[in-house]
């Protein structure tokens, strides 16, 4: 008879020393981690544009914003997950976390062929059950395109590809133009 052996699970502790100490990084689910891959060009411009954009905006309030190193803890169905958001934003003065955040407000995600489907499904579904997280931005990397999910509209999406998009969080509009500035290829 053959045993079948399942993976050893990963504790919390050794997880954030591993991430601490590496070069890699990894998202962790229940006690197993998941290598992150490369960004492309696009999403790496995008990034740093949504950075450029909000960092003036949020200056002076009290808010923390962080782009692909932060990550956000979660704790579903008696699990602790780690997801690394491409861009987080947190206004709480209580999370204040070294390695992670746990009272988001905004958190986007630039959207890859490989990462679109968890992105849009399992992390959606995970994002919104933080209280405190008040918009979901789904960031095209081919289109002029973000997907605009709210807490304050039953998280119904807002497809928005010109204008300004509001965010709940501080009620602030960020230029969906600044979001693709130098962003070459766009269908």
């Amino acid at each position: 008879m053959q045993s079948s052996s399942l993976p050893s699970l990963i504790p919390v502790d050794d997880y954030l020393t591993g991430e601490a100490d590496g070069e890699r990084r990894h998202e962790y689910i229940g006690g197993q981690v998941y290598a992150m891959t490369g960004a492309s060009r696009a999403h790496a411009l995008i990034v740093s544009n949504l950075v450029a954009s909000l960092r003036p905006l949020v200056r002076g309030l009290g808010c923390q914003l962080f782009s692909n190193d932060m990550k956000v803890r979660l704790r579903i169905a008696d699990q602790d997950i780690f997801y690394y958001p491409d861009l987080l934003l947190s206004c709480d003065a209580s999370d204040r976390e070294i390695y992670y955040s746990t009272k988001p407000c905004v958190i986007v995600e630039v959207l890859s062929e490989s990462t679109e489907r968890v992105d849009r499904r399992e992390k959606f579904l995970a994002y919104t059950t933080l209280p405190s997280l008040q918009d979901y931005l789904l960031t095209s990397q081919t289109r002029r395109e973000v997907w605009h999910f709210c807490r304050s509209r039953g998280w119904a999406a807002d497809v928005v590809a010109e204008g300004d998009l509001t965010l709940d969080c501080l009620d602030i509009a960020l230029a969906v133009e600044s979001i693709y500035e130098e962003v070459e290829g766009l269908d």
